[in-house]
């Protein structure tokens, strides 16, 4: 490959904001971004380890900062992107890594499909929804004045396939999955290619907030654990480096013709019928 197409997939000079970078997943997406030459902004509630990943992050020559913020929280939102232009004067690319599962959305085994928690769906739709289009409301104009901001959101394999007992989850990532889509065509007619919005759509990765549901005390798989794993071809669950690459193509001028699409990285979860 010649060195212009390399430079492609660089993110040198590109400032990248990540919400809930200092999760599995988050913090994944920071090293990555880092080691493409990009500069990041971590915002996460975990002040703590926002700061401890900065530190690591300059002490072997990157750049970086991190701003305690929730992104249900548009005060608090606005704050962090104005600290954020303050210190790296721009920002080129966003990545929506926060949300998750909640314990209350789950329902647990040995309640009936009609004792569902509603509260604790509404909290788990809330979370992945919402802390999607608030830090996109608040950091989204930025990303226009650049000519070339890129926004990536995090989906799941959730809404493709029904999942047993996460129903708050799937229809928060279902309802990103909708975002994702509505919200490019939007943009590109009114901004044209000067901003554009994708997600990515892993498959089965052990979380903090899934790790008890996949996984006993004792690092075995539970049944459901198990039976992810027999439907997904390459018979084993993700590991958070194999998510980085679809991430920096996207946030890349290497995809500057894409948006409105949902990237998947799932060994093959979503296309097997378990036969």
């Amino acid at each position: 490959m010649k060195s212009g197409q390399n430079n492609l997939f660089s993110l040198e000079g590109k400032v990248i904001v990540v919400t809930g970078g200092t999760g599995i997943l988050g913090t994944g997406f920071v090293d990555a971004i880092v080691g493409a030459g990009g500069k990041v902004a971590i915002i996460d509630l975990n002040q703590a380890k926002g700061e401890e990943k900065v530190a690591e992050i300059q002490a072997n020559g990157g750049d970086a900062m991190a701003v305690c913020a929730s992104v249900l929280d548009e005060a608090q939102m606005t704050e962090a992107k104005d600290a954020i232009i303050a210190k790296f004067g721009k920002i080129d690319g966003l990545v929506n890594a926060a949300g998750g599962n909640v314990p209350e959305g789950v329902l647990p085994p040995d309640k009936d499909v009609f004792e569902l928690n509603i509260e604790g769906m509404k909290k788990a739709l809330v979370l992945n929804l919402w802390g999607t289009i608030i830090p996109t409301q608040i950091i989204g104009p930025s990303l226009a004045k650049t000519g070339n901001g890129s926004i990536v959101n995090i989906s799941s394999v959730s809404p493709k396939r029904a999942l047993t007992r996460v129903l708050g989850y799937s229809m928060g990532k279902a309802a990103i999955d909708c975002y994702t889509k509505w919200f490019a065509v939007e943009m590109g007619n009114r901004y044209g290619d000067k901003v554009r919005m994708n997600s990515i759509m892993p498959g089965f990765f052990l979380t903090a907030q899934n790790k008890t549901l996949l996984t006993n005390e004792d690092g075995s798989l539970t049944s459901r654990g198990e039976s992810i794993i027999s439907h997904t071809p390459f018979k084993r669950f993700g590991q958070p480096d194999e998510l980085v690459g679809a991430l920096i193509w996207l946030l890349s001028d290497a995809s500057k013709f894409v948006t409105g699409m949902d990237i998947g990285v799932d060994g093959g979860f979503t296309i097997s019928s378990g036969v």
